[in-house]
């Protein structure tokens, strides 16, 4: 309700048609500039990165940021959030077993307590702050990864496997993580009954989402076997979103925890005890992805647009060593921890060298931690414009890396010992 006050003040304060003008500007340069990078061979969110940056205050400040953009980039950021979750696929673990988890725990805690230590020793930065730039580096782009892996027909290898299966656990974990980021920098302290309480929701919902998507699913498809006119799985799908995001808030949880939570809930076998629930039908999740897909892709560049805006590069001090030596400092941390967590499992060096390359990708989830981090106002410029090269190297990092290591250590006529 408050959003939507808020919404009606910035729009009444600004006329309707410049918002419009405003929306359709953000939207076409986002997919400009997105279509170049994916010609370039750079991921899509790079491109539409760039694009906040040229409309925003550090080069052309055309576009200010106002709370109809702030409200549309949270539909990109609940929805984004909804698509890895519904892409999640809890039984992909299985392939790759517990070489899978021992990677995403490593990935995990390694940047964490590395880029923790980096920020909070060595620049002498809060506890709060640290611990958000910590966070930040824990993400892995499922997405970003697999394109890399699917591009050079390796998703389905034994490295693929394990990549996927640690991205999973990574994205569940970093999640959870996002959502105590949230409670501490809302609370202003690190507290435990925050973490019991967040933890206690997230169990309860991997408790009962497996029955209630079932019974969600069913109702739809009965409706939507029903229905005259068409469009009802995208309108009966956004709703669940949003009233898991709802939830989410009344529980004390952010909104787009909420996003997640629907997106699993209605993924893929996602809670193996309830397996059978869903051996019967697998077409339903897939289904709604596709239905839900010009959705996802009208509001999330919206989101990455915003982050750009976020960013003013004109009030750095590019003359200061300060943000030359966190931003390598970090990066070196973002990739050491990823590559790190790969080297500690059983398997072939090359093996070891994909994944650990793989994992360091972090793309959007990276992104959402950072402009939290922004928006809860404990990231000053230096440190959000740090965490935002930071995140953009460590995306590009990987596709041009992993191009390069299987062209000159995976050939096909090679024997990979």
């Amino acid at each position: 309700m408050l959003h939507l006050c808020m919404l009606t003040n910035s729009l009444i304060r600004m006329e309707i048609h410049t918002f419009f003008l405003q929306l359709l500007t953000i939207l076409l340069a986002a997919r400009f500039f997105a279509e170049i990078a994916v010609r370039f061979q750079f991921p899509a969110v790079i491109g539409e990165l760039f694009a906040g940056i040229l409309l925003g205050p550090s080069l052309l400040g055309w576009i200010d940021i106002n709370e109809a953009i702030r409200l549309s980039a949270e539909f990109g950021i609940i929805l984004l959030l909804f698509e890895v979750g519904l892409k999640t696929e809890i039984e992909r673990l299985t392939l790759a077993g517990g070489k899978s988890l021992i990677v995403a725990c490593a990935g995990f805690f390694l940047p964490l307590i590395l880029g923790f230590a980096v920020s909070y020793y060595l620049f002498k930065l809060s506890l709060l702050v640290s611990l958000f730039i910590g966070g930040t580096l824990t993400a892995t782009s499922i997405g970003i990864t697999i394109r890399v892996l699917m591009d050079l027909n390796r998703d389905q290898s034994a490295e693929g496997n394990l990549v996927l299966g640690a991205a999973v656990i990574d994205d569940i974990w970093g999640v959870v993580m996002l959502a105590l980021l949230y409670e501490f920098a809302f609370n202003g302290n690190v507290s435990l009954i925050s973490v019991g309480k967040i933890i206690l929701f997230v169990g309860l919902f991997f408790v009962i989402a497996p029955v209630t998507a079932k019974l969600m699913a069913v109702v739809i498809k009965r409706l939507e076997n029903k229905s005259k006119i068409p469009g009802l799985i995208p309108t009966t799908i956004f709703s669940l979103v949003l009233f898991y995001a709802w939830l989410a808030h009344n529980m004390g949880v952010p909104l787009l925890l909420g996003g997640f939570a629907a997106g699993l809930a209605l993924s893929r076998g996602f809670f193996l005890p309830y397996g059978s629930l869903y051996t019967c039908d697998l077409y339903f999740p897939g289904h709604v992805e596709k239905e839900m897909k010009p959705i996802i892709q009208l509001f999330t560049p919206v989101f990455f647009v915003l982050v750009g805006l976020s960013l003013n590069l004109k009030e750095i001090d590019w003359s200061s060593s300060y943000i030359w030596l966190l931003s390598l400092s970090l990066f070196v941390v973002a990739v050491v921890g990823k590559v790190l967590s790969a080297l500690m499992i059983k398997e072939t060096l090359r093996t070891r060298w994909a994944v650990g390359i793989a994992m360091v990708a972090r793309g959007e989830v990276g992104l959402i931690f950072a402009e939290l981090g922004r928006k809860s106002d404990l990231f000053n410029n230096e440190v959000y414009a740090s965490m935002i090269f930071v995140i953009a190297l460590s995306t590009l990092f990987p596709p041009f890396a992993l191009r390069w290591f299987y062209g000159r250590y995976f050939d096909e006529k090679l024997n990979d010992r």
